[in-house]
């Protein structure tokens, strides 16, 4: 199923993923920050050191922080964009540990 918001995301998609797959949370043990602007946005933590993984819209720091507007995580997510596209052509912008953006395909698809 489609996701049509970025709080859609992190409300349901990641929760949903990591209940079904929780070794994502070992094999990964960092934090992101998502920051979404446009229609929807906000700021996001997925905290993936703590069991089970952790999502809070809260700002603080993390290992690696990913802006991004939100129609464009949505197309990502749903598909419709590629993530390497849409970093190579600055429409995704990663501060912090770069590797661990590498791992982010794990939990979204």
């Amino acid at each position: 199923m489609a996701v049509e918001t970025p709080k859609d995301i992190f409300e349901t998609q990641i929760p949903s993923r990591l209940k079904d797959k929780p070794d994502l949370v070992e094999k990964i043990n960092s934090s992101y920050k998502f920051v979404v602007s446009g229609d929807g946005g906000g700021t996001w933590v997925v905290d993936l050191t703590e069991p089970g993984g952790k999502i809070s819209a809260e700002d603080k720091d993390a290992a690696c922080t990913i802006t991004i507007v939100g129609t464009d995580l949505v197309d990502i997510v749903n598909g419709k964009l590629n993530a390497q596209m849409a970093f190579m052509s600055g429409k995704l912008k990663v501060a912090g540990d770069m590797g661990l953006a590498l791992k982010l395909q794990s939990l979204f698809g």
